[in-house]
């Protein structure tokens, strides 16, 4: 039988605090989905290799099913959920919408927070963004629909 090991967290999700006792094996995607019932997030292929489960941990895109919750203690978490204000979207969500950037939406959530996130990136590093450079900084992010340049679209409109 194998030992487990809870230990209490706070993290601060979608502007909320929350205070849990997790278990030291569990990832952030699983605690956001299971415990938080946040489920924009998207368990893909549990390896990183998808991004399907993008988030921003302290404003940084990561891979949620790599991140062990206890990790993350005393950092801010952003789900696809927490990305609009009241009932104003985020640009991003706008220009997804006005450009058809999704298909079945399994890959959305992840590509919305990724893009959130080089659109920070970016920002912070003055460089401008056109289509080849946001094809790069999304190569993290799959999409098996293939919405491709209807995303870069989105991504470059809202960049500027």
């Amino acid at each position: 039988m194998i030992a487990t090991t809870e230990t209490g967290v706070t993290l601060e999700v979608n502007g909320a605090r929350r205070d849990l006792r997790l278990d030291n094996r569990c990832t952030l995607l699983d605690v956001l989905r299971e415990q938080l019932a946040l489920t924009g997030a998207k368990k893909g292929c549990n390896h990183g290799q998808c991004g399907a489960c993008t988030v921003l941990l302290d404003g940084r895109r990561v891979n949620s099913c790599l991140v062990l919750a206890v990790t993350a203690d005393g950092c801010s978490v952003t789900t696809v959920e927490g990305l609009a204000a009241g009932g104003d979207l985020h640009p991003l969500q706008q220009a997804f919408l006005d450009h058809d950037a999704f298909q079945c939406g399994f890959c959305t959530p992840g590509q919305l927070c990724s893009a959130v996130g080089l659109l920070a990136e970016a920002e912070a590093a003055g460089e401008v963004l056109d289509g080849p450079a946001v094809r790069e900084r999304m190569s993290g992010n799959l999409c098996r629909c293939g919405a491709y340049p209807h995303i870069v679209r989105a991504v470059v409109e809202a960049a500027s």
